[in-house]
């Protein structure tokens, strides 16, 4: 099962430098992190190269620290024997700090790295820009960039970028005008954003985090909310039966149907909701939709409810204490009453998922739907995709310079008082309380018709069984993208469904 390789706290920029600054305040010489963090890229390179048979090495150092751990490693890959050769932006007399301090430590070839030649190389280090990078590349380094991308692709040698590929912004995952396209990245002490957010994610190619000594009692005053989307950040969470209990003790999720024209996406919910844990479901069916809807499942019960009033009636059980509502409902003010209903204040409990439709359908007055999710009476996750979000979050989809898909998330759940699960191969999934996770990770074979319908099942199950509303959707997202990746090639929607119970086996196996 693919845990985290990585430490769960995932940082900003800013709060990897105060992490540095407090380590150095501490005791530890900044020399000292340097040299630790060129260790680990060395061990990196030395595997590539021993792989690959390459012997010939340039590194490509820039004008800040960044530049000063490609110095150091070009020193210890010359110590081992390997052909190296520096190729700088900034001459090393104006270099400043420990990035001069190591620059004075290369005595091999240095060369200005505008007029470096590829050519005969075997592995190139970019070590031109770092994490702290807050502009775009300059004509110049943009060449450059441009001209190391190309020789990659045409001689099909490795790239390995220190803390992050060059040109990639370091929290947002923005592209700053140009971006190195690395084979493997080597970062330190935690992930950053940028690492994990599209672009910059797809540009960093094999991505290692190494200990360079920074202790992470560091984080401690930092208030990180931002975490990798791991069982380990929410396995101990993740309901499971007990010995003593019983199907209503598992929850009991209700699923509404659109008409007779559009029932399969609601029945994929259901299914999927049964799959994931969910003792009971029921699908609310519009009177129209009833006989193809009772034809075609077994397991999942189906209630007549035609719209609002007739939902109401369906949810008067109290039993029933969550509900997934959207795929395949319709965009009408009629979705809008269903949603209302559903999201109606309660005495009791009830969580409600809502996906497609029922988010569409307040296009024309997102605050309509806010009002209501901030009523709710149990926890609600809203699921969009990128084109439901820009429909529904207008304000938090700006246009503003560099925005990342984890900050919008985070404006979409706070003025919205709901979960946010923002769909993508780099889902983001925020709460309002400003925690968030990122999946590292998702199968392209996801990219199929009703697979968000089984993402919403799954949701509604585990808010079914009662699991943190920020926790389930997290953990849904992830059971979801595992799903798909055990299958493979091939995967249809009901293949998801049918693969979960293997993601139930490795995941009470982990937790055993």
């Amino acid at each position: 099962m693919p845990l985290s390789p990585f430490p769960l706290e995932v940082l900003t920029t800013d709060q990897m430098a105060r992490a540095d600054r407090m380590t150095i305040e501490s005791g530890v010489p900044g020399m000292e992190l340097m040299e630790s963090a060129a260790a680990a890229l060395t061990r990196v390179t030395s595997r590539i190269l021993q792989r690959t048979s390459g012997r010939r090495v340039l590194v490509l150092c820039g004008p800040g620290n960044n530049g000063g751990d490609g110095y150091v490693a070009a020193r210890l890959l010359k110590a081992q024997r390997y052909k190296v050769r520096v190729a700088s932006l900034t001459p090393p007399d104006q270099l400043r700090g420990d990035a001069a301090r190591a620059a004075a430590g290369w005595t091999g070839t240095l060369i200005s790295a505008h007029e470096c030649d590829f050519r005969g190389v075997d592995l190139v280090i970019d070590a031109l820009f770092g994490t702290g990078l807050a502009r775009d590349l300059d004509p110049a380094a943009q060449a450059l960039v441009n001209r190391l991308n190309q020789w990659r692709r045409e001689t099909k040698q490795n790239v390995v970028s220190v803390d992050i590929p060059s040109g990639v912004d370091g929290t947002t995952g923005a592209i700053r005008g140009a971006a190195v396209e690395a084979d493997e990245t080597v970062t330190f002490f935690r992930v950053k954003t940028g690492h994990l957010l599209l672009p910059g994610r797809s540009r960093c190619g094999k991505l290692t985090c190494a200990h360079i000594g920074i202790r992470p009692t560091t984080l401690e005053s930092m208030e990180v909310k931002t975490f990798v989307n791991a069982p380990e950040f929410w396995l101990s969470a993740l309901p499971r039966p007990k010995v003593e209990g019983h199907k209503y003790t598992r929850g009991h999720a209700l699923v509404v149907s659109g008409g007779a024209s559009f029932t399969g996406a609601a029945r994929l919910s259901a299914a999927a909701a049964l799959r994931a844990g969910a003792g009971l479901v029921t699908l609310a069916s519009p009177s129209d939709a009833l006989p193809v809807n009772a034809s075609a499942l077994t397991s999942v019960m189906v209630r007549p409810a035609d719209g609002a009033e007739g939902l109401a009636v369906v949810l008067a059980d109290q039993r029933k204490n969550a509900v997934a509502i959207g795929p395949g409902l319709g965009v009408s003010e009629e979705s809008c009453r269903q949603v209302e209903v559903a999201l109606t204040p309660q005495a009791y409990r009830r969580a409600a998922v809502l996906d497609a439709d029922a988010l569409t359908s307040f296009e024309s007055d997102p605050f309509r739907l806010w009002r209501a999710t901030r009523a709710a009476p149990g926890p609600v996750v809203m699921t969009p995709h990128a084109g439901e979000f820009a429909r529904l979050f207008a304000e938090c989809d700006g246009d503003r310079a560099l925005r990342s898909k984890l900050d919008k998330a985070r404006d979409a759940a706070r003025v919205s008082g709901a979960v946010v699960l923002y769909k993508g191969p780099d889902t983001v999934v925020a709460a309002p309380d400003g925690r968030a996770s990122i999946l590292t990770w998702a199968s392209p074979w996801l990219a199929t018709a009703g697979s968000g319908d089984v993402l919403t099942g799954v949701v509604a199950a585990l808010l079914a069984q009662r699991m943190d509303g920020f926790l389930a959707a997290s953990c849904a997202a992830w059971m979801h993208a595992r799903a798909a990746e055990l299958f493979g090639p091939g995967l249809i929607a009901d293949d998801i469904i049918a693969t979960l119970p293997q993601v139930w086996r490795e995941l009470c196996g982990a937790g055993a």
